[in-house]
């Protein structure tokens, strides 16, 4: 339960945070232009509100349902659908009556609230806590290749040294470039010291996609012994230090696997063996051997491991550096999320859109404000790029109808507005049912 409100707590804040400046971002321009806003509402209030406070012309509140919110603008359609206002004849102070390129301001004013709100928050979280990075010097043993990306000739105990000549600050982005984005070359460290260079084929993400391996490398660390514990089964039965277990009983050892790792595989191979006699395959000097180690039910085979996750190291920078750098991110931020949106229209990741759950699984298990505002940024970002997709019901839509109005000089007729909005809520009420549904289906399978 816990667990359940801490998450659900960064998540409300988050969105009502985005939700709300993404609102002012049609509400200032709107009364910039002289424009009439009925209502300005945090999440939606079918029925009844929370809280609800006239000031001046505009009603403020807080709805109960929350899926997002809204300003209710004056001589336009929108989510209240209002037509029997729309029936009336124009008034100075409406939406429709203001000329296209303030209208067009005022849609696109969430948005762009939205995108600059992601790029800042990048670049305060750069200036306090600075960018944590993993580099080559703290891989003790390299990266462990997938199998497709073994297949292009990558190696396990590879360090990456450059990606199309250039150097790679955090190695793991080595993942984003080979998912998301257009790489020719991959030039490595092999762990015996040689070097290579790896030609990427042109449509590399998708053969990743297509076999579920969106994490192409993860860190490597082998099941090498550290320690072997005085009068345990893995002592009696021989195992020395430096050996690499392999495999058990019969069964090898992954490389890859990204969150499992050999020791953890190890491990649990061990706890669900079905006999009290296990064979473990090991490699000593580079030779493989097998050893049989009879271990009662509930001892433990006695042993630790060598390497560790490999430790992170934090960048720090000043004000200067941190606008760069955060606008740096900020922007890769985006362009990754658009190059991943074309999964979206293929079966397997459709299967894979998620609803608040989804959502709510980006912020951590406990209050961490550093991983709050980057979440929040990368949200921000996501909502900017969402609402700007030319869906009627979103700004987008809105934006398609009045750029082609600039074009051709003609208002689309009233009607047509009306049932694009119609369609478009439709739509996105079943992509909300949809995405929750996929949350809920995974729960139970879970």
């Amino acid at each position: 339960m816990e667990l359940f409100l801490i998450k659900g707590g960064q998540l409300i804040l988050s969105l009502s945070l985005l939700i709300v400046l993404h609102e002012l971002g049609h509400f200032i321009p709107a009364k910039l232009f002289k424009t009439r806003v009925e209502k300005f509402y945090l999440f939606f209030d079918v029925k009844f509100s929370l809280f609800k406070k006239k000031i001046g012309e505009t009603v403020y509140g807080i709805g109960w349902l929350p899926l997002g919110g809204y300003v209710k603008i004056s001589g336009m359609i929108d989510e209240s659908m209002d037509t029997e206002q729309m029936a009336q004849p124009a008034q100075p102070w409406e939406f429709r009556a203001k000329p296209t390129w303030q209208r067009l301001i005022i849609m696109l004013g969430g948005v762009t609230v939205n995108l600059i709100l992601g790029f800042l928050i990048y670049m305060m979280v750069m200036f306090v806590w600075g960018k944590t990075v993993i580099i080559n010097d703290n891989l003790e043993y390299g990266l462990a290749p997938t199998p497709t990306t073994a297949s292009l000739g990558f190696a396990v105990g590879d360090k990456i040294s450059s990606v199309d000549g250039l150097a790679l600050d955090d190695v793991m982005d080595i993942n984003k470039w080979l998912f998301l984005r257009d790489v020719s070359t991959v030039d490595v460290v092999r762990a015996d010291g040689t070097n290579a260079s790896i030609s990427i084929p042109e449509d590399f993400g998708k053969q990743l996609f297509a076999a579920g391996e969106m994490i192409p490398f993860v860190p490597y660390i082998p099941a090498v012994i550290d320690r072997v514990v005085v009068g345990s089964s893995a002592e009696a039965a021989g195992l020395l230090v430096n050996d690499q277990i392999v495999g058990i009983d019969g069964t090898a050892i992954n490389p890859w696997h990204p969150t499992t790792p050999p020791p953890v595989q190890v491990s649990n191979a061990f706890k669900q063996r079905q006999a009290e006699m296990i064979v473990v395959q090991i490699s000593r000097n580079n030779i493989i051997s097998e050893i049989e180690i009879p271990v009662a039910m509930g001892d433990t085979l006695g042993i630790y491991y060598k390497g560790t996750f490999p430790k992170a190291i934090t960048h720090t920078y000043d004000a200067g550096q941190s606008i760069e750098e955060g606008f740096n991110y900020g922007y890769w931020t985006l362009y990754d999320y658009i190059a991943q949106f074309k999964f979206v229209f293929t079966k397997k990741g459709a299967s894979q859109l998620g609803g608040f759950a989804t959502i709510g699984s980006l912020f951590p298990s406990k209050w961490n404000w550093r991983v709050f505002w980057e979440r929040t940024a990368l949200i921000s970002i996501i909502l900017a790029f969402m609402n700007v997709l030319p869906i009627p019901a979103l700004d987008g839509g809105h934006v398609v109808f009045l750029t082609y109005e600039m074009l051709t000089g003609r208002k689309p007729h009233q009607k047509v507005l009306e049932y694009a909005q119609m369609a478009g809520l439709i739509l996105l009420l079943g992509l909300f049912v949809f995405a929750n549904g996929n949350d809920i289906y995974r729960f139970i399978l879970s």
